[in-house]
Protein backbone atom coordinates (compact mmCIF):
# COMPACT_ATOMS: atom_id res chain seq x y z
CA UNK A 1 0.00 0.00 0.00
CA UNK A 2 1.48 3.49 -1.28
CA UNK A 3 1.68 5.76 2.31
CA UNK A 4 2.62 8.83 -0.25
CA UNK A 5 -0.45 11.33 -0.23
CA UNK A 6 -1.63 12.18 -3.68
CA UNK A 7 -4.48 14.11 -4.75
CA UNK A 8 -5.76 11.28 -7.26
CA UNK A 9 -5.90 8.83 -4.29
CA UNK A 10 -7.93 10.71 -2.10
CA UNK A 11 -11.65 11.46 -2.87
CA UNK A 12 -11.76 15.04 -1.38
CA UNK A 13 -7.86 16.06 -1.69
CA UNK A 14 -8.51 19.29 -3.07
CA UNK A 15 -10.10 20.82 0.15
CA UNK A 16 -7.12 20.14 2.41
CA UNK A 17 -4.17 21.89 2.68
CA UNK A 18 -1.99 18.59 4.13
CA UNK A 19 -2.19 15.00 3.86
CA UNK A 20 -4.12 12.83 6.14
CA UNK A 21 -1.35 11.16 9.08
CA UNK A 22 -0.68 7.63 8.37
CA UNK A 23 -2.26 7.29 11.70
CA UNK A 24 -5.36 8.52 11.17
CA UNK A 25 -5.72 6.74 7.99
CA UNK A 26 -5.26 3.65 9.78
CA UNK A 27 -7.38 4.37 12.50
CA UNK A 28 -10.14 6.05 10.11
CA UNK A 29 -9.98 3.30 7.31
CA UNK A 30 -12.36 0.31 6.90
CA UNK A 31 -10.97 -1.65 3.95
CA UNK A 32 -9.33 -4.36 5.84
CA UNK A 33 -12.77 -5.28 6.74
CA UNK A 34 -15.14 -3.68 4.33
CA UNK A 35 -13.83 -5.33 1.63
CA UNK A 36 -16.47 -8.42 1.82
CA UNK A 37 -18.99 -6.05 0.43
CA UNK A 38 -17.31 -5.40 -3.20
CA UNK A 39 -20.16 -7.79 -4.59
CA UNK A 40 -22.78 -5.89 -3.32
CA UNK A 41 -21.10 -2.15 -3.96
CA UNK A 42 -20.53 -3.17 -7.63
CA UNK A 43 -24.23 -4.72 -8.09
CA UNK A 44 -25.72 -1.65 -6.32
CA UNK A 45 -23.48 0.48 -8.55
CA UNK A 46 -24.08 -0.96 -11.55
CA UNK A 47 -27.92 -0.65 -10.75
CA UNK A 48 -27.52 3.25 -9.91
CA UNK A 49 -25.58 3.17 -13.18
CA UNK A 50 -28.23 1.39 -15.54
CA UNK A 51 -31.01 4.27 -13.46
CA UNK A 52 -28.70 6.83 -14.83
CA UNK A 53 -28.36 6.21 -18.17
CA UNK A 54 -32.20 5.39 -18.63
CA UNK A 55 -33.19 8.51 -17.01
CA UNK A 56 -30.02 10.43 -19.59
CA UNK A 57 -28.41 11.64 -16.76
CA UNK A 58 -25.03 9.80 -17.93
CA UNK A 59 -24.91 8.28 -21.86
CA UNK A 60 -25.63 4.82 -22.73
CA UNK A 61 -22.04 4.81 -23.67
CA UNK A 62 -20.75 5.69 -20.23
CA UNK A 63 -23.33 3.19 -18.68
CA UNK A 64 -21.37 0.08 -21.35
CA UNK A 65 -17.58 1.77 -20.31
CA UNK A 66 -19.10 1.35 -16.56
CA UNK A 67 -20.51 -2.44 -17.28
CA UNK A 68 -17.18 -3.05 -18.53
CA UNK A 69 -15.11 -2.02 -15.89
CA UNK A 70 -17.03 -3.11 -13.21
CA UNK A 71 -16.78 -6.96 -15.11
CA UNK A 72 -13.20 -6.53 -15.06
CA UNK A 73 -13.08 -5.68 -11.18
CA UNK A 74 -15.25 -8.42 -10.07
CA UNK A 75 -13.19 -10.56 -12.00
CA UNK A 76 -9.94 -9.62 -10.56
CA UNK A 77 -11.70 -9.40 -6.93
CA UNK A 78 -12.87 -13.11 -7.54
CA UNK A 79 -9.13 -14.22 -8.69
CA UNK A 80 -7.60 -12.60 -5.48
CA UNK A 81 -5.31 -10.13 -8.16
CA UNK A 82 -7.31 -6.60 -6.45
CA UNK A 83 -4.93 -4.42 -4.91
CA UNK A 84 -6.51 -2.79 -2.21
CA UNK A 85 -5.23 0.38 -1.44
CA UNK A 86 -5.07 1.93 2.68
CA UNK A 87 -5.07 5.31 0.98
CA UNK A 88 -8.61 4.84 -0.57
CA UNK A 89 -10.30 4.02 2.99
CA UNK A 90 -12.82 1.91 1.94
CA UNK A 91 -14.49 -0.79 -0.31
CA UNK A 92 -16.25 1.84 -2.10
CA UNK A 93 -13.98 4.44 -3.29
CA UNK A 94 -11.25 1.36 -3.84
CA UNK A 95 -13.41 0.21 -6.39
CA UNK A 96 -14.44 3.52 -7.97
CA UNK A 97 -10.79 4.65 -8.04
CA UNK A 98 -10.13 1.14 -10.43
CA UNK A 99 -12.87 1.50 -12.41
CA UNK A 100 -11.42 5.37 -13.60
CA UNK A 101 -8.42 3.77 -13.84
CA UNK A 102 -10.16 1.26 -16.08
CA UNK A 103 -12.91 3.30 -18.05
CA UNK A 104 -11.87 6.91 -17.45
CA UNK A 105 -14.53 9.96 -17.38
CA UNK A 106 -17.44 7.13 -17.41
CA UNK A 107 -16.16 6.10 -13.83
CA UNK A 108 -15.96 9.30 -12.35
CA UNK A 109 -19.67 9.76 -13.58
CA UNK A 110 -20.72 6.71 -11.70
CA UNK A 111 -21.28 8.68 -8.57
CA UNK A 112 -23.75 11.65 -10.07
CA UNK A 113 -26.79 11.28 -7.78
CA UNK A 114 -25.25 9.70 -4.75
CA UNK A 115 -23.42 9.79 -1.69
CA UNK A 116 -21.23 7.33 0.16
CA UNK A 117 -23.72 7.71 2.50
CA UNK A 118 -26.62 6.25 0.80
CA UNK A 119 -24.11 3.69 -1.51
CA UNK A 120 -23.33 1.86 1.88
CA UNK A 121 -26.69 1.71 3.45
CA UNK A 122 -27.44 0.23 -0.03
CA UNK A 123 -24.52 -1.92 0.82
CA UNK A 124 -25.17 -3.31 4.14
CA UNK A 125 -28.89 -3.94 3.44
CA UNK A 126 -28.43 -5.94 0.23
CA UNK A 127 -25.85 -7.81 2.25
CA UNK A 128 -27.59 -8.65 5.17
CA UNK A 129 -30.27 -9.88 3.05
CA UNK A 130 -28.49 -12.52 1.38
CA UNK A 131 -26.86 -13.64 4.99
CA UNK A 132 -30.55 -13.68 6.18
CA UNK A 133 -31.48 -15.83 3.35
CA UNK A 134 -28.89 -18.25 4.14
CA UNK A 135 -29.45 -18.02 7.53
CA UNK A 136 -33.13 -18.94 7.04
CA UNK A 137 -31.91 -22.08 5.24
CA UNK A 138 -30.13 -23.17 7.81
CA UNK A 139 -32.40 -23.15 10.41
CA UNK A 140 -34.49 -25.52 8.27
CA UNK A 141 -31.67 -27.81 7.96
CA UNK A 142 -31.01 -28.26 11.47
CA UNK A 143 -34.86 -28.66 11.54
CA UNK A 144 -35.17 -31.09 9.47
CA UNK A 145 -31.40 -32.81 11.50
CA UNK A 146 -33.87 -32.04 14.96
CA UNK A 147 -37.36 -34.10 12.87
CA UNK A 148 -35.18 -36.94 11.77
CA UNK A 149 -33.72 -37.78 16.01
CA UNK A 150 -37.08 -37.13 16.85
CA UNK A 151 -38.96 -39.13 14.46
CA UNK A 152 -36.29 -42.10 15.44
CA UNK A 153 -37.42 -41.72 19.22
CA UNK A 154 -40.92 -40.54 19.45
CA UNK A 155 -41.46 -43.10 21.87
CA UNK A 156 -37.96 -43.08 23.78
CA UNK A 157 -38.72 -42.31 27.63
CA UNK A 158 -36.55 -39.95 29.50
CA UNK A 159 -37.38 -37.58 32.66
CA UNK A 160 -38.34 -34.23 32.12
CA UNK A 161 -37.19 -31.84 34.09
CA UNK A 162 -38.29 -28.65 36.20
CA UNK A 163 -35.50 -26.88 38.44
CA UNK A 164 -33.31 -29.63 36.95
CA UNK A 165 -35.39 -32.10 39.30
CA UNK A 166 -37.06 -35.09 37.71
CA UNK A 167 -40.83 -33.94 37.15
CA UNK A 168 -42.55 -36.03 34.79
CA UNK A 169 -41.67 -38.24 32.21
CA UNK A 170 -41.50 -36.94 28.82
CA UNK A 171 -40.11 -38.26 25.39
CA UNK A 172 -36.99 -37.53 23.80
CA UNK A 173 -38.77 -37.35 20.60
CA UNK A 174 -40.90 -34.91 22.38
CA UNK A 175 -37.85 -32.92 23.90
CA UNK A 176 -36.14 -32.68 20.43
CA UNK A 177 -39.90 -30.75 19.09
CA UNK A 178 -39.45 -27.83 22.01
CA UNK A 179 -36.10 -26.91 19.73
CA UNK A 180 -38.12 -27.19 16.47
CA UNK A 181 -40.34 -24.70 17.53
CA UNK A 182 -37.77 -22.26 18.72
CA UNK A 183 -36.08 -22.61 15.99
CA UNK A 184 -39.40 -21.87 13.46
CA UNK A 185 -40.06 -18.96 15.82
CA UNK A 186 -36.35 -17.93 14.68
CA UNK A 187 -36.89 -18.24 11.33
CA UNK A 188 -40.28 -16.16 11.64
CA UNK A 189 -38.22 -13.82 13.05
CA UNK A 190 -35.67 -13.41 10.73
CA UNK A 191 -38.53 -13.74 7.55
CA UNK A 192 -39.76 -10.52 9.43
CA UNK A 193 -36.40 -8.44 10.19
CA UNK A 194 -36.04 -9.17 6.11
CA UNK A 195 -38.91 -7.06 5.20
CA UNK A 196 -37.45 -4.07 6.73
CA UNK A 197 -34.21 -4.87 5.62
CA UNK A 198 -35.67 -5.12 1.94
CA UNK A 199 -36.01 -1.12 1.54
CA UNK A 200 -33.45 0.89 -0.48
CA UNK A 201 -32.02 3.73 0.56
CA UNK A 202 -30.15 4.60 -2.72
CA UNK A 203 -31.20 8.06 -3.93
CA UNK A 204 -31.24 9.84 -0.50
CA UNK A 205 -27.80 10.83 -1.11
CA UNK A 206 -25.64 12.55 1.67
CA UNK A 207 -28.75 13.27 3.41
CA UNK A 208 -31.13 15.44 1.41
CA UNK A 209 -31.87 13.43 -1.78
CA UNK A 210 -30.35 14.93 -5.06
CA UNK A 211 -31.10 17.76 -7.36
CA UNK A 212 -30.56 15.35 -10.35
CA UNK A 213 -33.91 13.22 -11.75
CA UNK A 214 -33.51 10.01 -10.46
CA UNK A 215 -36.19 6.93 -10.41
CA UNK A 216 -35.55 5.54 -7.21
CA UNK A 217 -38.57 2.79 -7.52
CA UNK A 218 -36.84 1.25 -11.19
CA UNK A 219 -33.17 0.94 -8.94
CA UNK A 220 -35.01 -0.61 -6.55
CA UNK A 221 -36.93 -2.88 -8.98
CA UNK A 222 -33.11 -3.88 -10.31
CA UNK A 223 -32.06 -4.80 -7.07
CA UNK A 224 -35.04 -6.69 -5.69
CA UNK A 225 -36.02 -4.05 -3.22
CA UNK A 226 -40.03 -4.52 -1.58
CA UNK A 227 -39.64 -0.65 -1.35
CA UNK A 228 -37.92 2.57 -1.12
CA UNK A 229 -36.60 4.31 2.66
CA UNK A 230 -38.96 6.73 2.39
CA UNK A 231 -37.18 9.61 4.69
CA UNK A 232 -33.71 10.64 3.01
CA UNK A 233 -32.22 11.27 6.76
CA UNK A 234 -33.45 8.48 8.20
CA UNK A 235 -32.58 6.68 5.37
CA UNK A 236 -28.60 7.01 5.32
CA UNK A 237 -28.38 7.21 9.34
CA UNK A 238 -30.60 4.39 11.31
CA UNK A 239 -29.23 1.02 11.47
CA UNK A 240 -31.95 -0.09 13.46
CA UNK A 241 -32.53 -2.91 10.71
CA UNK A 242 -29.09 -4.38 11.65
CA UNK A 243 -29.85 -4.08 15.13
CA UNK A 244 -33.13 -5.68 14.73
CA UNK A 245 -31.40 -8.65 12.97
CA UNK A 246 -28.50 -8.54 15.67
CA UNK A 247 -31.34 -9.36 18.48
CA UNK A 248 -33.27 -12.46 16.26
CA UNK A 249 -29.58 -13.63 16.01
CA UNK A 250 -29.14 -13.43 19.52
CA UNK A 251 -32.24 -15.48 20.08
CA UNK A 252 -31.44 -18.18 17.51
CA UNK A 253 -27.98 -18.29 19.69
CA UNK A 254 -29.74 -18.02 22.81
CA UNK A 255 -31.58 -21.54 21.53
CA UNK A 256 -28.51 -23.03 20.40
CA UNK A 257 -26.96 -22.51 23.70
CA UNK A 258 -29.64 -23.70 25.43
CA UNK A 259 -29.82 -26.88 23.11
CA UNK A 260 -25.55 -27.00 24.13
CA UNK A 261 -26.02 -27.02 27.94
CA UNK A 262 -28.21 -30.41 27.38
CA UNK A 263 -25.91 -31.65 25.57
CA UNK A 264 -23.12 -31.01 27.31
CA UNK A 265 -24.88 -32.82 30.70
CA UNK A 266 -26.44 -35.44 28.72
CA UNK A 267 -22.93 -37.01 27.39
CA UNK A 268 -21.72 -36.40 30.94
CA UNK A 269 -21.06 -39.92 31.74
CA UNK A 270 -22.74 -39.26 35.34
CA UNK A 271 -26.05 -38.83 33.19
CA UNK A 272 -25.16 -40.68 29.75
CA UNK A 273 -28.07 -39.64 27.87
CA UNK A 274 -26.38 -39.32 24.67
CA UNK A 275 -23.00 -39.45 22.82
CA UNK A 276 -22.33 -37.25 20.22
CA UNK A 277 -19.91 -38.36 16.98
CA UNK A 278 -16.07 -38.45 17.05
CA UNK A 279 -15.84 -35.53 14.53
CA UNK A 280 -17.35 -32.81 17.07
CA UNK A 281 -15.28 -33.86 20.08
CA UNK A 282 -11.40 -33.45 20.98
CA UNK A 283 -9.62 -34.88 23.61
CA UNK A 284 -7.37 -34.12 26.69
CA UNK A 285 -3.20 -32.85 25.99
CA UNK A 286 -3.12 -35.11 29.62
CA UNK A 287 -5.66 -37.14 30.11
CA UNK A 288 -5.91 -39.54 27.61
CA UNK A 289 -9.64 -41.01 28.46
CA UNK A 290 -11.21 -37.57 28.02
CA UNK A 291 -13.86 -36.82 25.08
CA UNK A 292 -14.48 -33.65 25.32
CA UNK A 293 -17.64 -32.13 23.98
CA UNK A 294 -16.34 -29.10 22.37
CA UNK A 295 -18.21 -27.48 20.15
CA UNK A 296 -21.19 -27.33 21.69
CA UNK A 297 -19.47 -25.65 24.64
CA UNK A 298 -17.72 -23.28 22.18
CA UNK A 299 -21.13 -22.45 21.12
CA UNK A 300 -22.66 -21.57 24.52
CA UNK A 301 -19.13 -19.12 24.66
CA UNK A 302 -19.68 -17.94 21.24
CA UNK A 303 -23.68 -16.61 22.26
CA UNK A 304 -21.74 -14.34 24.47
CA UNK A 305 -20.37 -12.94 21.52
CA UNK A 306 -23.12 -12.00 19.78
CA UNK A 307 -25.08 -11.06 22.36
CA UNK A 308 -22.36 -8.84 23.23
CA UNK A 309 -22.38 -7.29 19.32
CA UNK A 310 -26.25 -6.95 19.76
CA UNK A 311 -25.42 -4.12 22.54
CA UNK A 312 -22.34 -2.75 20.82
CA UNK A 313 -25.03 -1.66 17.71
CA UNK A 314 -27.44 -0.35 20.20
CA UNK A 315 -24.73 1.68 22.10
CA UNK A 316 -23.26 2.58 18.99
CA UNK A 317 -26.45 4.23 17.59
CA UNK A 318 -28.65 5.89 20.57
CA UNK A 319 -26.75 9.22 21.06
CA UNK A 320 -26.07 10.48 17.60
CA UNK A 321 -28.23 13.26 15.84
CA UNK A 322 -28.94 12.91 12.25
CA UNK A 323 -28.13 12.40 10.25
CA UNK A 324 -25.00 10.13 8.94
CA UNK A 325 -21.83 10.21 11.13
CA UNK A 326 -18.67 8.78 11.12
CA UNK A 327 -20.04 6.43 14.12
CA UNK A 328 -21.57 4.07 11.69
CA UNK A 329 -17.97 2.94 10.35
CA UNK A 330 -18.19 0.75 13.79
CA UNK A 331 -21.78 -0.97 12.46
CA UNK A 332 -19.73 -3.41 10.03
CA UNK A 333 -17.44 -5.41 12.07
CA UNK A 334 -19.93 -6.82 14.75
CA UNK A 335 -22.69 -7.18 11.46
CA UNK A 336 -20.43 -9.01 9.76
CA UNK A 337 -19.13 -11.18 13.15
CA UNK A 338 -22.74 -12.05 14.20
CA UNK A 339 -23.82 -13.09 10.55
CA UNK A 340 -20.46 -15.53 10.40
CA UNK A 341 -20.57 -16.83 13.51
CA UNK A 342 -24.55 -17.57 13.26
CA UNK A 343 -24.15 -19.17 9.84
CA UNK A 344 -21.16 -21.12 10.67
CA UNK A 345 -22.90 -22.25 13.95
CA UNK A 346 -25.80 -23.11 12.56
CA UNK A 347 -24.17 -24.85 9.50
CA UNK A 348 -22.21 -27.14 12.35
CA UNK A 349 -25.15 -28.48 14.17
CA UNK A 350 -26.88 -29.63 11.66
CA UNK A 351 -24.35 -31.69 11.23
CA UNK A 352 -24.00 -32.49 14.40
CA UNK A 353 -27.40 -33.60 15.07
CA UNK A 354 -27.17 -36.35 12.46
CA UNK A 355 -24.43 -38.23 14.92
CA UNK A 356 -25.77 -37.95 18.16
CA UNK A 357 -26.64 -41.17 19.11
CA UNK A 358 -29.22 -41.78 22.15
CA UNK A 359 -29.11 -44.30 25.20
CA UNK A 360 -32.97 -45.36 25.74
CA UNK A 361 -31.32 -46.93 28.63
CA UNK A 362 -30.21 -44.56 30.58
CA UNK A 363 -33.22 -42.21 29.96
CA UNK A 364 -35.67 -44.73 31.07
CA UNK A 365 -33.65 -45.82 34.49
CA UNK A 366 -33.44 -41.85 35.32
CA UNK A 367 -37.07 -41.46 34.72
CA UNK A 368 -37.84 -44.16 36.94
CA UNK A 369 -36.41 -41.89 39.65
CA UNK A 370 -37.67 -38.69 41.27
CA UNK A 371 -41.32 -40.22 41.31
CA UNK A 372 -42.24 -38.99 37.87
CA UNK A 373 -45.46 -40.30 37.85
CA UNK A 374 -46.58 -38.55 40.83
CA UNK A 375 -48.99 -36.11 39.48
CA UNK A 376 -50.65 -39.31 37.49
CA UNK A 377 -51.36 -40.71 40.77
CA UNK A 378 -52.78 -37.15 41.81
CA UNK A 379 -54.72 -36.79 38.41
CA UNK A 380 -56.32 -40.60 38.75
CA UNK A 381 -56.83 -39.85 41.83
CA UNK A 382 -59.27 -36.14 40.56
CA UNK A 383 -60.99 -38.39 37.79
CA UNK A 384 -61.96 -40.73 40.67
CA UNK A 385 -63.80 -37.59 42.39
CA UNK A 386 -61.06 -36.54 44.86
CA UNK A 387 -60.81 -32.21 44.75
CA UNK A 388 -56.91 -31.81 42.95
CA UNK A 389 -55.74 -30.00 46.07
CA UNK A 390 -56.89 -33.16 48.07
CA UNK A 391 -55.64 -35.56 45.66
CA UNK A 392 -52.45 -33.31 45.56
CA UNK A 393 -52.09 -33.55 49.48
CA UNK A 394 -52.45 -37.85 49.15
CA UNK A 395 -49.80 -38.42 46.65
CA UNK A 396 -47.32 -36.22 48.80
CA UNK A 397 -47.73 -38.22 51.89
CA UNK A 398 -47.35 -41.43 49.98
CA UNK A 399 -44.27 -39.60 48.09
CA UNK A 400 -42.40 -39.01 51.25
CA UNK A 401 -43.54 -42.43 52.29
CA UNK A 402 -41.80 -43.67 49.84
CA UNK A 403 -38.91 -41.63 50.10
CA UNK A 404 -38.90 -43.13 54.39
CA UNK A 405 -38.72 -46.76 53.03
CA UNK A 406 -36.73 -45.79 49.68
CA UNK A 407 -38.99 -47.37 47.20
CA UNK A 408 -40.86 -46.50 44.26
CA UNK A 409 -45.08 -45.88 43.72
CA UNK A 410 -45.18 -48.11 41.75
CA UNK A 411 -43.53 -51.16 44.35
CA UNK A 412 -46.12 -49.82 46.51
CA UNK A 413 -48.87 -52.65 46.61
CA UNK A 414 -52.67 -51.81 46.35
CA UNK A 415 -52.84 -52.08 50.24
CA UNK A 416 -50.58 -49.92 51.09
CA UNK A 417 -51.43 -47.32 48.20
CA UNK A 418 -55.13 -47.18 49.71
CA UNK A 419 -53.78 -46.27 52.91
CA UNK A 420 -53.60 -42.81 51.01
CA UNK A 421 -56.91 -42.93 49.10
CA UNK A 422 -59.52 -45.46 49.71
CA UNK A 423 -60.63 -44.21 45.80
CA UNK A 424 -57.47 -46.34 44.21
CA UNK A 425 -58.34 -49.59 42.64
CA UNK A 426 -56.46 -52.34 40.74
CA UNK A 427 -56.02 -50.06 37.59
CA UNK A 428 -53.83 -47.57 39.07
CA UNK A 429 -51.00 -49.62 38.26
CA UNK A 430 -50.85 -49.67 34.04
CA UNK A 431 -51.43 -45.49 35.18
CA UNK A 432 -48.30 -45.42 37.25
CA UNK A 433 -46.17 -46.60 34.52
CA UNK A 434 -43.66 -44.76 32.57
CA UNK A 435 -45.55 -45.51 29.17
CA UNK A 436 -49.34 -44.97 30.58
CA UNK A 437 -47.76 -41.59 31.75
CA UNK A 438 -46.59 -40.57 28.33
CA UNK A 439 -50.06 -42.52 26.61
CA UNK A 440 -52.16 -40.18 28.82
CA UNK A 441 -50.95 -36.85 27.46
CA UNK A 442 -52.48 -37.50 24.01
CA UNK A 443 -53.56 -33.94 22.95
CA UNK A 444 -51.73 -31.56 20.75
CA UNK A 445 -48.72 -30.61 21.89
CA UNK A 446 -48.32 -33.02 24.92
CA UNK A 447 -45.91 -36.04 24.80
CA UNK A 448 -47.84 -39.09 23.74
CA UNK A 449 -45.86 -40.60 20.66
CA UNK A 450 -48.91 -40.58 19.03
CA UNK A 451 -48.91 -36.55 19.25
CA UNK A 452 -45.19 -36.09 18.38
CA UNK A 453 -45.49 -38.62 15.38
CA UNK A 454 -48.50 -36.05 14.67
CA UNK A 455 -46.18 -33.09 15.78
CA UNK A 456 -43.11 -33.87 13.16
CA UNK A 457 -45.76 -34.37 10.03
CA UNK A 458 -47.08 -30.94 11.05
CA UNK A 459 -43.69 -29.47 11.35
CA UNK A 460 -42.40 -31.29 7.67
CA UNK A 461 -45.33 -29.80 6.08
CA UNK A 462 -44.08 -26.54 7.35
CA UNK A 463 -40.86 -26.13 6.85
CA UNK A 464 -41.83 -27.72 3.13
Amino acid sequence: MSDQFSKKDEAWSARFSEPVSDLVKRYTASVFFDYRLADVDIQGSLAHAEMLAHQKIISQQDYAEIQRGMTQIQTDISAGKFEWLLDLEDVHLNIEKRLTELVGDAGKRLHTGRSRNDQVATDIRLYLRSAIDDIQRLLKDLQHALLHLAEQHAATIMPGFTHMQVAQPVTFGHHMLAYVEMFNRDTERMMDCRKRVNRLPLGSAALAGTTFPIDRLRVAKTLGFDDICHNSLDAVSDRDFAIEFCAAAALVMTHISRLSEELVLWMSPRIGFIDIADRFCTGSSIMPQKKNPDVPELARGKTGRVNGHLIALLTLMKGQPLAYNKDNQEDKEPLFDTVDTVIDTLRIFADMATGITVKPDAMRNAALQGYATATDLADYLVKKGLPFRDAHEAVAKAVRSCEQHACDLTELTLTQLREFSPLIEDDIFSILTLEGSVAARNHPGGTAPAQVVESIKHARNRLR
